[in-house]
């Protein structure tokens, strides 16, 4: 969760500087329900990346009497961000939601070919079988969905195939798009 979140927080910021209120409604409502953000993740984490030079703090006067603390990106968070969205780590293109907050800020790289080099590697990784449920000592038995000893397995695998094909169509369509000389495969 922290380097998802310090991603969340230099995305945003570098559209524009924010208050941590704000900031965490942005990232609240990029995560939604499924990992809400507590001030108590949110502002270490800030500090982090304060004390890395990543951003920076000022005073702002607020719109009541007491003056808010306004950050911004400095141009090392900047870099940062980029380096992040350029070479994410493994789990940022296995795990879906951090693989939803990377792309969300994808579009800030500003060379398509490292667009797509990111959206190849979550391909690759799409396209790789898997299965939920294995049977067998070796595990090369892949479960299919009328397979599964349980309606709600079988919900799993045809929830996870479906959605894994519609996400594999976008795929090869954003790639065809941000490198069409290319094959997406």
């Amino acid at each position: 969760m922290r380097a998802v979140l310090e991603l969340a927080i230099l995305g945003f910021l570098s559209g524009e500087p924010l208050h941590g209120y704000e900031l965490r409604t942005r990232i609240a409502h990029l995560t939604g329900h499924v990992r809400p953000v507590s001030d108590g993740s949110l502002y270490p984490a800030i500090k982090r990346l304060e004390k890395a030079g990543l951003l920076s703090r000022s005073q702002e006067q607020g719109r009541a009497a007491a003056p808010r603390q306004v950050l911004s990106l400095t141009e090392a968070g900047h870099a940062e961000l980029l380096r992040r969205l350029r070479e994410p780590e493994p789990t940022d293109i296995t795990d879906r939601n951090r693989f939803f907050t990377l792309l969300a800020f994808l579009h800030l790289l500003p060379d398509p070919a490292d667009q797509a080099a990111v959206l190849r590697r979550r391909l690759a990784f799409i396209t790789t079988p898997a299965s939920f449920f294995r049977s067998g000592e070796s595990g090369e038995h892949r479960v299919r969905a009328a397979e599964a000893d349980t309606p709600f397995r079988a919900g799993m695998l045809t929830m996870a195939r479906d959605i894994t094909r519609a996400e594999q169509r976008w795929l090869r369509t954003t790639l065809a798009t941000l490198d069409p000389d290319t094959p997406a495969e």
